[in-house]
């Protein structure tokens, strides 16, 4: 047929057996009138429809199996090579890392985020390593109050159980308590605690000593070299607080009798450093002799912002922390059992208490270093371990915001006025009063002054040169040009500043307000609020039972059960109390009910209190706080 001949229904049609029978059907239909049976299905296309749904059903299949596997990896306890696990935790050798950042709430990580992103021009995505291994928070109060203490917050980690503010490992009934060190220990574990204050202080107490309050630091220091009701406990201390451990006939003491619990803990085997050469000869812990006790200051071990520039002095968190781990693992290496070891980033509390956000930060980032390097030792071990970490409480109520004027405020604050300052405000007063006291330290000349020997606090009274000289006003505007990058200070500043002495607010407080003002950052107190606190961890399948939304002891079981300790906890325990009830001398003076009962949910009229200052503080200083 010729081409423009063609039936106009041909074009385009296609050619295949199947349309050629389709074809031929519908003409017959057409030529016959009759409706044509439909033909039976060939193989071709039932093959097609099998293809079809064996595609979805292996596609449901891959999805479901993803879905289980993504389950399974973020819910199920990991089982790493070669080791058992049973009921979701490790059945062989295991090391358990618990780091305390007292006093650090979810602002204080806001707070040094932003300083460390506007201090060295990192992007805004750029975070902390804590914030990489967030799984929940904590619920903090104690049982006499809402708003917990250090010591409270320590006893529900150490015993799993509630207490009140002011208890060490002591129940609300006047009972001890069995810790998770002294069970971990009586299990054959090796034990350890790094703290950068004093390591007689509340936390670290409360895992190694039992008393009615934490003000028995001289009892504690006897507790914890081993005139200890179950014999000696720790086999490892880094930290500050050497002056409740020499007698009150020594230079630097603060004890209030003349034992020497240096002298009794080497006769009970520690090896003894107090100095920074004395930490340097540890090797980074490859020089360890266990036990081992390390005090490096009389009390507390400086602010890091300040410790940094007498590295010379001191060794930072990170150092000790790192010394400590290489230690335990050396020494445990031919056991069948780890090691329990408490890092605690203890003066981030003090500078909540101080209100210093200069402080503060620097502090955080501290802290942070020492997790990580945390970290960085448990890939590297082959040992099963885990690392948890988190706060008692937080301090000093921090706001990354604050109103300065009764004006509707600009959403804004300045981290890049921290970057300015090279100083803590406690260190600022410690200058300021060595000035006024006749020393005439020059912060221009000088630069760093080391806190005294004696455990005084910067704020204490001193002599007083003529406060209204304009020598004097000279040195503080300098002192705040040098230490705060302070170069705007009104006259009024100035002025209280060389009236310290005599001001309702100590001069750390006036010093750290100041920045505070100008970077508008903002507080509630000085003292500690009832905030819930972050938890982190390692790996959050070790740390399952964490994730959420916890009480406090929830974090305290969750470390007995890690290492298996529960029948442990409850022996401890038990001789513990069976010690108390034949004599409880060594647990110090008892308290009485109004001290350790619940007095703090209730309005009490508090804001017609005037007996108190109106700043809120109790003492001459931030020293004079209950951390």
């Amino acid at each position: 047929m010729p081409r423009g001949e063609e039936p106009l229904l041909s074009q385009g049609r296609p050619s295949s057996d199947r349309s050629d029978d389709r074809s031929m059907e519908e003409e017959d239909a057409l030529l016959t009138g009759q409706k044509q049976e439909p033909r039976r299905q060939g193989w071709a296309f039932w093959r097609e429809i099998g293809l079809f749904a064996w595609a979805v059903i292996a596609t449901a299949l891959v999805i479901i199996l993803a879905v289980l596997y993504q389950h399974q990896q973020q819910t199920s306890s990991p089982k790493p090579s070669g080791r058992d696990w049973k009921n979701g935790r490790p059945t062989g050798k295991r090391n358990l890392i618990f780091m305390v950042s007292d006093g650090m709430g979810p602002t204080s990580l806001s707070l040094t985020r932003s300083f460390r992103q506007a201090a060295t021009g990192l992007p805004i995505d750029d975070v902390l390593v804590l914030d990489e291994h967030l799984i929940g928070s904590s619920r903090t109060r104690s049982t006499s109050s809402l708003i917990t203490d250090s010591a409270a917050g320590a006893t529900a980690f150490s015993c799993g159980q509630k207490s009140y503010n002011g208890a060490i490992s002591v129940l609300p009934n006047r009972d001890p308590c069995g810790t998770v060190l002294e069970a971990a220990k009586r299990a054959g574990y090796l034990t350890g605690l790094v703290v950068t204050t004093r390591i007689t202080d509340a936390t670290p107490a409360c895992f190694a000593a039992h008393v009615n309050h934490r003000e028995e630091e001289d009892k504690i220091a006897e507790q914890e070299v081993g005139e200890h009701p179950l014999g000696r406990v720790l086999d490892l201390m880094l930290g500050g607080g050497r002056c409740h451990f020499l007698p009150n006939t020594t230079d630097g003491s603060c004890r209030d009798d003349d034992l020497d619990a240096v002298d009794l803990a080497k006769k009970k085997g520690f090896s003894y450093v107090s100095d920074r050469k004395g930490f340097d000869g540890l090797n980074f812990g490859t020089g360890v002799k266990l036990p081992l006790l390390g005090l490096f200051a009389d009390t507390d071990i400086p602010y890091e912002v300040d410790r940094r520039n007498m590295d010379d002095v001191y060794p930072s968190l990170d150092e000790m922390a790192r010394t400590a781990l290489t230690a335990l693992q050396d020494a445990t290496e031919g056991s069948d059992k780890g090691f329990f070891l408490m890092i605690e980033g203890s003066r981030i509390d003090h500078a909540g208490h101080g209100n210093d956000p200069v402080a503060q930060v620097h502090e955080v980032l501290a802290y942070d270093k020492a997790f990580s390097s945390v970290l960085d030792f448990l890939k590297r071990d082959d040992v099963e371990g885990v690392l948890v970490g988190t706060s008692d409480h937080e301090t000093g109520g921090l706001a990354t915001a604050r109103q300065l004027h009764d004006a509707y405020p600009e959403y804004h604050w300045s981290p890049a006025v921290l970057a300015n300052a090279s100083h803590s405000a406690e260190n600022l007063a410690y200058q300021l009063r060595d000035h006024i006291a006749g020393e005439h330290i020059s912060a221009l000349d000088t630069g760093i002054k080391t806190p005294p020997r004696s455990p005084a606090s910067p704020d204490s009274p001193s002599p007083s040169l003529s406060s209204d000289s304009a020598k004097l006003k000279q040195y503080i505007r300098n002192l705040l040009s040098t230490g705060l990058g302070i170069s705007d200070a009104t006259d009024k500043e100035i002025s209280r500043l060389a009236h310290s002495s005599s001001d309702p607010w100590p001069a750390s407080y006036i010093f750290a307000d100041m920045i505070s003002r100008r970077a508008q950052v903002g507080w509630t107190t000085h003292g500690h609020s009832a905030v819930d606190v972050n938890i982190y961890a390692s790996d959050p399948r070790q740390a399952k039972p964490l994730r959420g939304n916890r009480e406090n002891t929830e974090i305290g079981k969750f470390m007995a059960e890690y290492l298996d300790l529960d029948s442990e906890m409850e022996a401890v325990t038990k001789e513990l109390k069976e010690m108390a009830d034949a004599g409880a001398e060594w647990m110090g003076k008892v308290l009485d009910d109004g001290k350790v009962g619940n007095h703090g949910d209730h309005y009490e009229g508090d804001f017609k209190k005037r007996g108190l200052m109106e700043c809120g503080c109790v003492g001459a200083g931030v020293e004079g706080h209950v951390h």
